[in-house]
């Protein structure tokens, strides 16, 4: 299953448990932390400004819409993915970050009397982790969750630091083989 069709189910999930929270009187507009606003590019390209609740909608109805579409994630063998694949892809995962900073920024408290910090931190772990992995989001909007991303240790020199200790237990184990391995044929 691709990555950014899982994070679209736990993000849904997680909003879909504290969205009675989110109204457009609670939430008037989609905010993320730092007062970021978000606005919603219609049909046209036409910038608006809209509620959270309606913003979320909009996105929640263009990822499903989108995953749903044989032409963009096709199942069958024998197709294709589009050119445009990756700039899907990285409309997706921007859009899902929006919605995960709102949370953040908007509903955390609802989301830790409810039990689910656990579960966004997770889902957030993942999102950063695909877009340290192909670079998805630009650097300018994942700056308003750097300090959660230090705190829960997702920063890129945190990745790369776990990357290197994988590297270096992997060489390590070979060596041990290696060592095993030599130290069987002498006994032979």
């Amino acid at each position: 299953m691709f990555p950014a069709m899982s994070l679209f189910d736990h993000v849904n999930l997680v909003y879909g448990a504290i969205s009675e929270f989110c109204t457009a009187t609670s939430c008037p507009d989609m905010t993320g932390p730092g007062q970021r606003t978000y606005l919603w590019f219609d049909e046209k390209g036409k910038k608006t400004k809209v509620a959270a609740p309606q913003y979320i909608d909009y996105v929640m109805t263009f990822i499903q819409k989108t995953i749903s579409d044989e032409t963009i994630f096709p199942t069958k063998y024998a197709n294709e993915f589009p050119v445009s694949f990756e700039s899907i892809v990285r409309k997706i995962v921007r859009l899902l970050y929006h919605v995960v900073a709102h949370l953040y920024a908007a509903h955390f408290k609802e989301v830790l009397l409810l039990g689910l910090h656990s579960h966004l931190n997770l889902t957030f772990a993942h999102l950063m982790a695909l877009h340290h992995r192909f670079t998805l989001i630009d650097p300018k909007e994942t700056d308003i969750l750097e300090d959660l991303e230090m705190a829960l240790g997702l920063n890129q020199e945190a990745v790369e630091a776990a990357n290197n200790n994988e590297e270096r237990d992997r060489s390590e184990d070979s060596r041990s083989q290696s060592t095993e391995d030599t130290c069987g044929d002498n006994k032979s």
